[in-house]
């Protein structure tokens, strides 16, 4: 019995390693088939081999890993993510795995998750040049400035030849206000890097305009459009610098030349437009501005004219005293995205010519809205307040009194608003503290002193 027994055990074990074999011959000739399938990009095959070895061995790290890379070169990014992140799961240090699943994820637009990813291939080998440049690229697309600069810059100490990293950093040190740097490391970029050498340039020449080196942001952008003849819109950008730089008759022709090479395009006209309307406000200029009426209307003629546009037109109408015509050009330039600010600022100015204050306080609430912390806002602040007390809300126009104070600094005659403003807001004490606010500034300001003796009188 003790002899049939271990016969019976050996002849079970026997078979479960024949089986064993037989299977991870048939997952290599399976993985094997698939390698071949991928070289030759014949993707679908190489699909169906890997699901065969997945399927006799689903805790395969590689084979999830290979079918993955399949399903990323076919853009099919959620299969490829699934993959991907079992392979990881499988082995949590298999680098290729995670640097393929920060790639699905920065091409999916999810560069949070691709900046996790990258940052945990960094943790295990911190010596990839090419992951520390894509770390850098996601956490800049993500809005991580400041670290994306420094995960550039150790790209660039790793390998200084890496002309992408040159770029993205450039784009960095630009949005840091940077720029000495950041034309450095753009320059770098258009030397080194043939595939971003059009990019890059066209950062160079925003850096030199920001510079105000015109005259090398106008090479920049000569150069980028003659080596595309077919984009009208390099054209437009040359005559936009040039303008810029006050070459103002350089600018109609360059312009000129892009409309006689594309005589419908309204970029074109918009930009001849804003030349020639830029030249009517400097000099007052009739002939000019008629001539950036004809060109602003041909662009705002088009289906697919921009919110600019009509912004810029309806400021010519109201250069050219029609506030009828300026209103009905803003106030389609305010119904399409994305708005420019100063429209809703030029609305409203329309608007209290017209003596419509409700109207021309909303705007101005739309203005400071859009304008956030990018421009000074102490004037407009102060326009809604007086707009306000025009409309009896003397509350409201306190919080903008205010707020201009806190925009503009201290001011004896935002003081003095303000003061009165609380006082017909029933608010006596209010309009004490800010008088004193206000003589602590100016001591000697004869209007604060008489209202505080007579606060003081009215006590």
């Amino acid at each position: 019995m003790v002899a049939i027994v271990l016969v019976a055990v050996a002849g079970v074990a026997g078979a479960l390693a024949y089986a064993a074999l037989t299977t991870e011959r048939e997952f290599e000739r399976l993985i094997a088939d698939g390698d071949q399938a991928v070289l030759a990009e014949r993707h679908f095959q190489a699909l169906e081999a890997y699901s065969g070895a997945i399927a006799l061995k689903p805790d395969s790290m590689l084979a999830h890993l290979k079918r993955g890379a399949v399903y990323q070169t076919r853009n099919e990014l959620e299969s490829a993510l699934r993959d991907l992140r079992e392979a990881v799961a499988l082995d949590p240090g298999a680098l290729l795995a995670i640097d393929l699943l920060g790639d699905v994820s920065a091409s999916m637009n999810r560069h949070d998750r691709a900046v996790e990813r990258y940052e945990s291939y960094i943790a295990l080998d911190e010596r990839n040049a090419r992951v520390h440049y894509k770390l850098g690229l996601s956490r800049y697309r993500a809005g991580q400035v400041d670290a994306a600069a420094r995960a550039l810059q150790q790209a660039l100490k790793l390998d200084p030849a890496l002309g992408e990293a040159h770029y993205v950093l450039g784009l960095a040190l630009r949005d840091q206000n940077k720029l000495p740097e950041a034309r450095r490391s753009l320059e770098e970029a258009a030397r080194r890097s043939p595939a971003s050498q059009t990019a890059a340039r066209e950062a160079l020449a925003d850096v030199y305009l920001l510079e105000g080196d015109h005259a090398k942001a106008i090479n920049e952008l000569e150069a980028l459009a003659a080596l595309d003849t077919t984009r009208v819109d390099r054209l437009v950008a040359v005559g936009l610098a040039q303008a810029r730089a006050g070459r103002e008759e350089a600018a109609v022709l360059t312009l000129g030349r892009a409309l006689d090479r594309s005589p419908e395009a309204p970029q074109a006209y918009a930009a001849l437009g804003h030349v020639w309307l830029t030249s009517a406000q400097r000099r007052g200029d009739r002939v000019a501005l008629n001539k950036a009426l004809e060109a602003l209307q041909q662009a705002a003629a088009r289906t697919d004219a921009t919110s600019d546009t009509y912004a810029e037109l309806g400021r010519a109408w109201m250069l050219a005293g029609d506030p009828h015509a300026a209103e009905r050009a803003l106030r389609q330039a305010v119904d399409r995205l994305p708005v420019p600010p100063d429209a809703y600022r030029q609305l409203a100015d329309v608007m209290a010519r017209d003596g419509r204050s409700q109207e021309a306080r909303d705007a101005l609430i739309k203005y400071v809205t859009l304008a956030g912390d990018d421009r000074p806002l102490g004037d407009v602040c102060e326009r809604i307040a007086e707009l306000s007390m025009r409309l009896g809300e003397p509350a409201l126009a306190v919080r903008w009194f205010e707020r201009a104070l806190g925009e503009a600094g201290p001011s004896a005659r935002l003081h003095l608003r303000l003061a009165d403003a609380a006082l017909k807001n029933g608010d006596p004490a209010r309009a004490r503290t800010v008088v004193d606010e206000g003589l602590a500034a100016e001591p000697g300001n004869r209007p604060l002193q008489q209202l505080k003796r007579r606060l003081t009188g009215g006590d």
